[in-house]
């Protein structure tokens, strides 16, 4: 199932329209914010402008947008061992720049138990950082494709085959990883110009969900939930500011964590970051029951302000009170009911971008009044099996007025530009 920091404002032209690109998971500040403007108000009634499709192999990571490029990983089954790969395409043509490929060791697993290669790459400065299910590390030149170095992470620890599926973090000079590595190699933190380790935390599980940096009581924290907790570290040097314990298995630990001012949410656990930043009290829900912590075990929630929106692994979408947990609303309309629905939330001005499970793109208004559709489309086809049903898991980038959507098969470019 389905993890720093850098945008480029692309010139300003008389209707003040702002281009930005998407370097790593969740966007370019890891809070899954599109910022763009000049991006269509509805669809075309003859549907969105496809710019290209191009063939991909399986995976569950999500595309990069960086400098005119686009990258993407995938795996070959075919070949034995398997190959991890990553694609770098010409954002504007969809046209193949490079491919870089290695071997990786995949059990025979079913097709719906295939769920690697699924963390995300992230690019800085010129460079793409990407680590494979194994726990194989690679620095890549983003122009050429390139090895500058690279770590393997599973000859000096123990760690489960295809259990790295979490996204990396850049934080300062550190590239941050969360394996689930044996001993006290949950979390590592390597420098991002040699691969070097710098440290190495807590002696715990690996889970589906991506690490964030936050700014709490002034100071910056490593904001990790791992299968037995959620923790936050120094992020230079691994120390625990606070731990509290969540017994998750990886069929529910999914959701990033999400914060807002001195408010942090796993999925649908609500933690309150005291001033001094040695603690995070529990909010809500009061139970210690995990169906009742986590509200969807595929997508990210929405946090703002005082009332967050969700989707459930129903299929649901939900609005909630952030403050008591209390449901304000519910709707079936945005996708079929079905065990492992996802709707991924990105939000863009006054209207917030959906994209679920069955491959449609939805532009619509989320308010404490309700769920207003405002356009639809279909995307892509769902090809990940799941209890005999085929899902697009994947969550879409936003880039540069465009959509970057893939799935087992194929990965698609539409124009969401209101302008030609």
């Amino acid at each position: 199932m389905v993890s720093l920091a850098a945008y480029i404002l692309c010139g300003t032209c008389a209707t003040l329209t702002r281009a930005e690109d998407w370097p790593q998971w969740r966007g370019p500040n890891r809070d899954g914010a599109w910022t763009e403007s000049g991006t269509l108000e509805a669809f075309p009634t003859e549907g969105l402008n496809i710019r290209w499709r191009i063939p991909v192999g399986p995976g569950w990571s999500s595309p990069v947008v960086s400098q005119r490029k686009v990258f993407v990983t995938d795996v070959e089954l075919e070949t034995r061992p398997a190959q991890e790969r990553v694609h770098c395409f010409d954002e504007a043509t969809g046209k193949s720049l490079w491919t870089y490929a290695y071997e990786a060791e995949y059990p025979d697993l079913p097709p719906e138990n295939r769920s690697t290669p699924a963390a995300t790459p992230i690019v800085e400065a010129g460079k793409l950082y990407m680590i494979g299910g194994n726990g194989h590390v690679h620095c890549l030149e983003t122009g050429t494709g390139k090895p500058l170095w690279e770590n393997r992470l599973d000859k000096e620890f123990e760690i489960k085959p295809l259990s790295c599926r979490p996204s990396p973090l850049i934080e300062g000079d550190l590239l941050i990883l969360l394996t689930g590595g044996k001993p006290t190699a949950c979390v590592i933190a390597l420098e991002k110009n040699s691969g070097k380790q710098v440290w190495r935390a807590l002696d715990e599980s690996v889970s589906n969900s991506s690490p964030i940096v936050i700014t709490a009581a002034g100071k910056r924290q490593l904001v990790v939930w791992t299968g037995e907790s959620v923790t936050s570290l120094v992020p230079t040097t691994g120390e625990v500011n606070w731990r509290e314990r969540l017994l998750t298995n990886t069929n529910y630990s999914t959701a990033t964590p999400v914060s807002e001012k001195n408010a942090l949410l796993i999925s649908g656990f609500m933690l309150e970051l005291s001033g001094d930043g040695a603690l995070a009290t529990p909010v809500w829900p009061k139970s210690r029951d995990i169906a009742r912590r986590v509200l969807s075990n595929t997508s990210t929630p929405l946090l703002k302000g005082d009332h967050l929106y969700s989707a459930k692994s129903g299929g649901e979408l939900v609005c909630l009170d952030s403050r008591t947990g209390e449901q304000i609303w519910e709707t079936e309309k945005v996708t079929g009911l079905k065990q492992g629905a996802s709707i991924h939330m990105t939000p863009n001005g006054d209207a917030v971008w959906l994209f679920t499970d069955e491959g449609d793109l939805i532009r619509a208004r989320l308010t404490t009044q309700g769920y207003e559709e405002l356009s639809r489309a279909h995307l892509l086809e769902p090809t990940s099996i799941f209890s005999g049903k085929l899902l697009a898991w994947v969550p879409p980038v936003y880039a540069n007025r465009h959509v970057f959507a893939r799935n087992d098969k194929e990965l698609v470019c539409a124009s969401l530009a209101a302008k030609p």
